[in-house]
């Protein structure tokens, strides 16, 4: 089980660096493909032509992580989802970015220097 330090530690922004549906030339097209994490739970993240705003908070058992959902667009269209994270090492996390009625994909980030 994590204690309340460990999970904490996702606040931050993480550099994207590995995507189930997308390559690195798309996630990184416009910016360096990122997730950031706010201790109030807020947040942002954009790969791609995606961008959005995060609203989340830590999940329960059995599995803890940072649960979200968020608004934003692709590609200039308005666009919502939800998604999570959890940390995999003291500098790694895991999560998924899913789409309202359409794609998901898991990613893999590294926290930014």
């Amino acid at each position: 089980m994590q204690s309340k330090s460990e999970r904490g530690s996702v606040y931050g922004q993480w550099r994207i660096y590995e995507m189930e549906l997308w390559d690195a030339d798309y996630y990184n097209s416009e910016v360096k493909a990122f997730i950031k994490i706010g201790k109030d739970g807020s947040g942002e993240f954009q790969f791609g032509l995606v961008q959005g705003g995060i609203d989340g908070e830590f999940g329960g058992p059995p599995e803890y992580r940072f649960e979200f959902t968020w608004a934003g667009s692709d590609e200039c269209d308005e666009a919502s989802g939800s998604g999570w994270l959890k940390l995999t090492g003291k500098n790694n996390v895991e999560g998924e970015i899913k789409f309202h009625l359409g794609d998901s994909s898991k990613f893999q980030a590294r926290r930014a220097k």
